[in-house]
């Protein structure tokens, strides 16, 4: 199974560029539930990037309160797309 991609920089960083298919969920969207993973099992693979770890560390701790298990952090969307073998859209 793939895993989930959630880029978790604001909307106006994701549109200038981001990891093809992954949904765009700010910190504030995961703290206030992240309905956007509401169909999403909570042992699915989710990997989070931003530029530079700090809040998709942040935001994988908030996961993780919400249940969810298998939470890793991509980094940032150039290492993401290495790794998964997934294209960057701009």
């Amino acid at each position: 199974m793939n895993p989930v991609i959630v880029d978790v920089r604001e909307p106006s960083e994701y549109v200038r560029g981001h990891v093809a298919g992954a949904l765009n969920i700010p910190p504030a969207a995961i703290m206030a539930g992240a309905k956007e993973l509401a169909g999403v099992e909570k042992d699915a693979e989710i990997v989070l990037y931003c530029v530079s770890g700090s809040r998709s560390n942040a935001s994988m701790h908030i996961l993780s309160s919400h249940g969810f298990s298998n939470l890793k952090n991509g980094i940032n969307a150039q290492q993401v797309a290495a790794k998964y073998d997934l294209e960057i859209v701009l």
